[in-house]
């Protein structure tokens, strides 16, 4: 394969959004240590590395956990549902702001300054 294409990766996925999710998610991993699944010959960057394994079918949406490093047992078992569901969305959280883009939260402090009415009374 000399390019990887979206259209080679959705043959294996069913959606561009589905795609583009877990491409993502698959070069948090290759960032963060995760194993290589394909060689990298070329010495491509991540995004592409991410791509043409999606495109060659090793990795996809029931596989994509299973890449990350397993979460120890016990906490899995000690931990409630609700618990481990904060937890999940902690992980998504941290990963989605790992490359330190500055997120605000809050009203802006501009306000739209409103025109008074026209005067309607005329004098003739």
């Amino acid at each position: 394969m000399a390019r990887v294409t979206v259209e080679d990766c959705l043959f294996n996925v069913d959606s561009r959004f589905t795609l583009v999710h877990l491409a993502v998610r698959r070069v948090l991993q290759l960032r963060h240590g995760a194993p290589l699944i394909l060689e990298n010959l070329k010495g491509n960057k991540e995004v592409v590395l991410a791509l043409r394994e999606i495109a060659a079918g090793v990795v996809n949406l029931d596989n994509i956990r299973g890449i990350e490093e397993p979460l120890p047992a016990v906490a899995e078992t000690s931990l409630p549902e609700a618990e481990i569901e904060r937890a999940e969305i902690r992980e998504i959280m941290e990963e989605a702001t790992s490359y330190e883009a500055p997120i605000e939260y809050g009203v802006s402090e501009q306000f739209v300054a409103e025109e008074p009415p026209p005067d309607e009374t005329r004098e003739e």
